[in-house]
């Protein structure tokens, strides 16, 4: 608690609203003066309540807690707030009561002049912040293996593994469904549980990018292994076929790959599999769709599909897609494990 009140009023309620524990960790402005910044950043440590500060000793305060590599909120509604409203990573103005310079200089205005609403606001702010980390993984993931399948293709002298319009179909509508759906998972209250991230931080940390890694990784390998049993079943090279078994699983795998992309831990005999009714339409929408291009025969033309494809071949694309799904699940539980032991 800053405040420009009394110390024995500003003690008084921080007492009785859990703020304050022991008297001495209430003091006055007045003594900030005699510490330089540097020894300000051992000085608030253990104190609760500043009474009788002037705008500079908020400023100062702000700054002593960044120094100590923290992550600082500051509230207000005057003038004299604004400066330290401006200093703090997160400045939060009161919206009825605060002043128009208080508001200008704050980050975060409440309407409702409610504290409650702020921890509301960064609940929802960071469940916003991890959909759209959880839609740019999928994204990443997914297009990394098509990379890889393409790429191994390639370098093994191999035909091309997708023609331009299956590319089309795929970031048109496998990669643009399970995307949104996941920008609008449901909100969690496990993100409050969380340390704040550092104001600085790239999206695509070790960790984040650890996850596309493996996960494109495994969804090329079913890919390319869909395209290589397609090419040389039954001994025959079959561009056609290979071809069609390496688009079908990729689209698949990343329909499955969607539900992956929910959580950092495995989801697939949880209830979290289903709470997002978005993802499940955009997994049936998308399903019904790849699955049409495979079997109505008027669009195999369209679409580049081999007419034929032996039951064993189709069979195996569910087999792969679903399996790279399981394979992810399984990586995930590894991961998730270790940390625990950590």
């Amino acid at each position: 608690m800053i405040t420009g009140d009394h110390i024995v009023t500003a003690s008084a309620i921080a007492k009785e609203i859990g703020i304050l524990e022991k008297p001495e960790e209430a003091v006055e402005g007045a003594a900030l003066d005699a510490y330089t910044d540097e020894q300000l950043v051992n000085f608030v440590a253990d104190k609760s309540v500043y009474a009788r500060v002037t705008p500079e000793h908020k400023i100062r305060i702000v700054r002593a807690w960044q120094t100590k590599g923290n992550i600082v909120a500051m509230t207000g509604d005057g003038v004299n707030d604004a400066p330290a409203l401006k200093q703090a990573d997160v400045g939060v103005a009161m919206g009825i009561t605060g002043t128009e310079v208080s508001k200008d200089a704050a980050a975060m205005i409440l309407t409702d002049d409610n504290f409650a609403t702020i921890v509301k606001a960064v609940k929802n702010g960071r469940n916003i912040y991890e959909n759209i980390k959880k839609a740019i993984l999928f994204l990443l993931s997914g297009n990394l293996a098509g990379i890889i399948a393409v790429l191994f293709c390639s370098l093994a002298g191999l035909p091309v593994p997708f023609a331009p319009i299956h590319l089309l179909f795929i970031n048109l509508l496998t990669d643009s469904l399970p995307a949104i759906a996941l920008g609008l998972e449901p909100h969690s209250d496990d993100v409050m549980k969380r340390k704040p991230r550092p104001a600085g931080e790239s999206i695509l940390t070790k960790n984040f990018l650890a996850k596309v890694g493996y996960s494109g990784v495994i969804i090329s390998l079913a890919t390319i292994g869909a395209f290589l049993l397609g090419y040389f079943y039954q001994g025959a090279h079959n561009a056609s076929a290979a071809m069609t078994m390496a688009f079908a699983t990729l689209c698949m795998s990343r329909l499955f790959h969607g539900f992956s992309c929910k959580s950092d831990k495995p989801v697939i005999f949880s209830k979290r599999l289903w709470n997002n009714k978005f993802a499940i339409l955009a997994f049936v929408a998308g399903m019904v769709l790849i699955n049409a291009v495979l079997w109505i025969p008027a669009l195999h033309g369209l679409f580049q599909i081999e007419n034929n494809l032996a039951g064993v071949l189709i069979g195996a694309i569910y087999g792969f897609s679903f399996g790279s799904m399981i394979l992810i699940q399984i990586v995930k539980a590894i991961v998730a494990a270790v940390k625990k032991t950590k």
